[in-house]
């Protein structure tokens, strides 16, 4: 792990980061890893899968969780937090700013460039998928690991059945495979220590719990929210697309939020990057009634991504000393190669699905795919020129 930064600098690397990571979780996971394996080397592929690995067993938006699990090793809780509010802060401006009447905006961005950084999104998670098979596969079990995760990941593809498959690639890891020698281990240099972890997960349970009772004994709009986004974050895996019927059902059903606004705001949060959950901001400059407008979508982002700080701030320390045994490392090369299975998965659907609808399109997969692997052009840069080449093109 490289040395710690200052919170501003970790803030204005995630910003650029939110600025430029269209594609969804998947697609985010791997400009993570272009830009803090590849790049600027902050930890090492091993360690960075193991995260990941810890992120996809957590509720909440993985990709948002690695964000947070990187600044904090990179510089303390403040780091983490300036990791998320550079990656969300970005999409939650523009979702509020499409809430609150700015519609128009929207129309600037034409469809064919939209759809060419849906385009680019299949050459980022190519890329990722291949850099992390490389590494984390190296043999014909993992491998197999990987296929078998991969088909499975294709044939069940909710989120809780994703959970499964990490599980029992772990299982099959710590019963059939040999971990490395102690001497490959590289730390995660996490600055909590065991006991703030149970605070943490403490103060995350008690409010699961409490949230409930309180909203009933003392009812109001804004206990309501709380209690309603902060059982979204908490509940449910996989984040982004997977919460949005909670989210719905929260704010859809008793009113708060009209059914036509709602998908409207989905359809946006489609176009932008970042963190699709920031979708929370877009929800509570909606509402009717108070709180509503700036107030209401900070408090919304803020509850819906709470959840996920206290869990990577309590489950980080315990991951730690439990990555460093020996039958956790089997259990982990398992888990990492099921991993890749299902970014493999991913990369075909909804990724490849989704982007590649003409031959054309495949031919611009193909030269973003070696801009980035061979010509060395910064990523962001290949997005900008995918946006550009689908705006032509169409």
């Amino acid at each position: 792990m490289a040395e710690r930064a200052p919170a501003w600098h970790i803030f204005l690397v995630f910003l650029r980061l939110g600025l430029t990571s269209f594609g969804g979780p998947i697609a985010h996971l791997a400009y993570f890893r272009t830009e803090f394996v590849d790049r600027r080397r902050w930890l090492g592929e091993g360690a960075y899968a193991d995260l990941v690995a810890l992120c996809q067993f957590l509720p909440g938006p993985a990709s948002s969780q690695v964000g947070m699990g990187l600044g904090l090793m990179r510089g303390g809780y403040a780091g983490a937090l300036a990791a998320w509010a550079g990656f969300t802060l970005p999409s939650a401006l523009l979702l509020t700013l499409f809430a609150l009447g700015i519609a128009h905006h929207a129309a600037a961005v034409p469809a064919g460039a939209l759809h060419g950084l849906k385009v680019v999104a299949v050459a980022v998670v190519a890329q990722a998928v291949w850099g992390m098979a490389r590494n984390l596969c190296t043999d014909v079990p993992r491998v197999s690991v990987m296929a078998v995760a991969t088909c499975a990941a294709l044939m069940l593809p909710a989120a809780l059945a994703q959970v499964g498959i990490i599980a029992l690639a772990g299982v099959v890891g710590l019963l059939l495979f040999q971990p490395p020698p102690v001497a490959e281990y590289a730390p995660l240099a996490v600055p909590v220590g065991r006991r703030a972890g149970v605070v943490w997960l403490l103060v995350f349970f008690g409010l699961l719990a409490a949230l409930p009772a309180l909203h009933a004994a003392l009812p109001s709009q804004a206990l309501a929210l709380v209690n309603a986004f902060y059982r979204a974050g908490a509940l449910v895996f996989g984040g982004g697309h997977v919460v949005l019927p909670l989210l719905q059902a929260a704010v859809v059903t008793p009113g708060w939020v009209d059914n036509d606004a709602f998908l409207a705001g989905y359809g946006a949060a489609q176009a932008i990057p970042g963190p699709l959950t920031s979708f929370a901001a877009f929800l509570g400059a909606s509402l009717h009634g108070a709180p509503t407008g700036w107030s209401g979508a900070m408090l919304c982002l803020v509850v819906i991504f709470a959840p996920s700080f206290m869990l990577v701030m309590g489950a980080l320390p315990f991951w730690e000393q439990l990555r460093r045994q020996r039958r956790t490392r089997a259990a982990l090369a398992g888990i990492n190669a099921a991993v890749v299975g299902l970014l493999l998965a991913a990369l075909y659907q909804p990724v490849w699905t989704s982007a590649v609808m003409r031959p054309r399109d495949f031919g611009m997969v193909v030269i973003a795919l070696v801009a980035l692997m061979h010509w060395r052009v910064p990523p962001w840069l290949v997005v900008l020129a995918s946006g550009v080449a689908g705006w032509l093109l169409a």
